[in-house]
């Protein structure tokens, strides 16, 4: 598959690249593995200073790779510009956090001193996706620079621009040269990376296929990895629900990104007693939603990131309707230039169709009835995944059963899920395993070393000393 920048809003290729050869890979991962040995050694008011350096740049520049984003992958522009100002604040709560995270953890074992010091493990080679091309990259890369770590980056084949802007960015930084790099390769060539000894451990943010293969890569080779899949998250919403907040967030929570967001909501499970103002609200709502060119400001919808996708996502619905799912709106596949894709609802989806077992990558919603607060849960948990859910209710007893009862790694009550450096993100089943961000995600890729010093010894080093 060629590395390529193709314009999602035409389909025009403005710009191709050349895959590294195998000797530049070797280069690559050479000069990660010797930047290590003095990248860790550095002090940890360094690396507070390059990454702060890096979020400055990315709000000064939040216009400039917001284009970036925009024209690789078809994200609205206002968007992007948002996402590129996110990865700031990702970098400057590590820069503020990093250092307690990162400080040795007592453990009191009587006479004895005993702690858990917490050492990097070395290049942390990153498989990354095209939706969010900044966000997702920088997610990994603030903790793990931040922890003495150094990045490889192999990013998805249709955002090469936004690949190479990130390392571009942290030599800008002040970062050591070879402390953050990305390799343009084919999906094919990952394999031989992971298996490479100097590379320590892996990060995949991608499909559920993507994480199996890269998983058992890693497992094969004995490296941690840490796995952020796919989501077909439930958005449930109960009579108690203030209905009309609820209506405007669920249309907000299925079309950010253009739909292509492993956390936007995709099955929409509400109560019998509200259900038929709920659908004619959402319905209406998602027919008005503005598709159009991304770099204008009033456009909700752009395009999908390729055509690929749109005629993947195209035959999903199609299928699900054949198979005697419901089309409230849209469903029809537009002509002319663009990938573009309308704001689609589907309910009562019939079993076994894509509708009800499969992600749909786009901007199209499934709608369920659900009888009461059981018959919610178990249509929230009828699915392989479980990354996020919202749930939408006033009542405190039955929002204490939706946080014990939904099989998810996050639940967020009278809000859209939303991914914030200060909290741990991840789910359970087919989402994966492993948590990006907050102290969680910084300690994923430490060696968390156990310590236990005889209370007769005379000195003992501290963590200055061993850490600078």
């Amino acid at each position: 598959m060629a590395i390529a920048t193709i314009d999602p809003t035409t389909g025009k290729t403005i710009r191709t690249f050349t895959a590294h050869t195998p000797e530049e890979v070797e280069a690559r991962l050479r000069l990660a593995d010797e930047t290590f040995r003095s990248y860790r050694q550095t002090s940890l008011a360094d690396r507070k200073r390059w990454l702060a350096r890096a979020g400055e740049l990315l709000d000064k520049e939040a216009e400039h790779f917001g284009r970036i984003m925009t024209q690789e992958m078809g994200k609205p522009f206002e968007a992007a510009k948002a996402e590129s100002q996110k990865c700031a604040t990702a970098c400057r709560y590590y820069v503020e956090h990093g250092e307690a995270y990162l400080r040795d953890e007592p453990i009191d074992v009587g006479g004895d001193r005993s702690y858990v010091r917490y050492l990097p493990l070395g290049p942390v080679l990153a498989i990354m996706p095209w939706n969010f091309p900044f966000w997702q990259v920088i997610r990994f890369a603030a903790p793990a620079l931040m922890a003495g770590n150094v990045g490889l980056l192999k990013h998805a084949h249709n955002v090469p621009q936004c690949a190479l802007a990130l390392e571009e960015l942290f030599l800008r930084a002040g970062f050591p040269k070879g402390a953050f790099q990305t390799l343009l390769i084919e999906t094919g060539d990952i394999a031989r990376v992971i298996d490479d000894s100097r590379v320590k451990a892996v990060t995949l943010t991608g499909s559920e296929g993507a994480g199996r293969a890269v998983g058992n890569q890693a497992g094969r080779a004995l490296k941690k990895v840490v796995l952020e899949l796919g989501g077909s998250d439930p958005f449930i919403v109960m009579p108690s629900a203030k209905l009309e907040l609820a209506v405007e967030t669920a249309v907000k929570a299925r079309l950010i990104n253009n739909g292509q967001s492993c956390i936007a909501a995709k099955r929409f499970i509400v109560h019998e007693s509200i259900y038929p103002e709920f659908e004619r609200r959402f319905v209406e709502r998602m027919r008005k939603a503005v598709v159009g060119d991304p770099m204008e400001a009033k456009t909700e919808v752009g395009p999908l990131a390729t055509e690929g996708i749109r005629q993947g996502l195209h035959a999903q619905v199609e299928k699900s309707v054949s198979a005697g799912t419901k089309l409230l709106v849209g469903g029809k596949l537009p002509t002319g230039a663009g990938n573009y894709y309308p704001p689609t609802v589907l309910s009562e989806p019939a079993p076994g169709s894509p509708a009800a077992t499969e992600e749909l990558f786009g901007p199209v919603a499934v709608l369920y009835r659900a009888r009461d607060i059981d018959h919610a849960i178990a249509l929230a948990n009828d699915t392989p995944f479980g990354l996020g859910a919202s749930v939408w209710t006033h009542d405190e007893a039955e929002t204490r059963r939706f946080i014990d009862g939904i099989e998810t790694g996050m639940v967020f009550v009278n809000q859209m899920v939303a991914s914030d450096p200060r909290l741990p993100f991840g789910g359970v089943k087919a989402s994966g395993h492993g948590r990006e961000l907050a102290l969680h995600g910084l300690r994923e890729f430490l060696n968390a070393k156990t310590v236990r010093i005889s209370a007769g010894t005379v000195a003992a080093p501290t963590q200055a000393s061993a850490n600078e």
